[in-house]
């Protein structure tokens, strides 16, 4: 018996809205990049990009565990020698909220084209407004993502 391949017109894509309010940072973001590599359908491929799009509002209240904002950093390069720059992840969050979530879930994705493909279907928004409701994008329920306050 042969194995199923989808074919790319039969990919349907869905939309979902995550609620990043009080959710640990990590354990959110494995459940976002789960979906948009589509681990959650049943026809997932690992070749292919058979993920749906995900929403992240409320970014900016996000919260990391143990002393990582100000023990964990960021790095970044100018591409000239001696321009690493880096900071602390807490500083991250409090200036660009919506890039610590991106880079997080950007970590846990397929580091080649692919990836970047996935990472296109992600929009993060430090707020609670969005500009995608023409999508009428349905609620996504993080079992994995437990809560700050251990309300989850």
């Amino acid at each position: 018996m042969p194995t199923y391949t989808p074919k790319i017109r039969d990919i349907e894509r869905a939309w979902h809205l995550v609620d990043a309010e009080g959710l640990v940072l990590g354990r959110m973001a494995t459940e976002v990049a789960s979906v948009l590599r589509g681990k959650h359908k049943p026809g997932f491929t690992p070749h292919l990009d058979t993920g749906d799009h995900v929403i992240i509002v409320n970014a900016e209240k996000v919260v990391l565990t143990g002393t990582k904002t100000t023990d964990k950093q960021v790095y970044r390069h100018s591409g000239y020698p001696g321009g690493l720059r880096q900071s602390s992840y807490g500083h991250l969050l409090e200036t660009q909220p919506a890039e610590a979530v991106r880079r997080t879930v950007r970590g846990m994705l397929p580091k080649n084209r692919l990836g970047r493909q996935m990472l296109r279907k992600l929009k993060v928004y430090a707020g609670p407004l969005h500009p995608h409701q023409a999508q009428q994008p349905q609620p996504m329920e993080i079992n994995g993502a437990r809560s700050k306050t251990g309300d989850s």
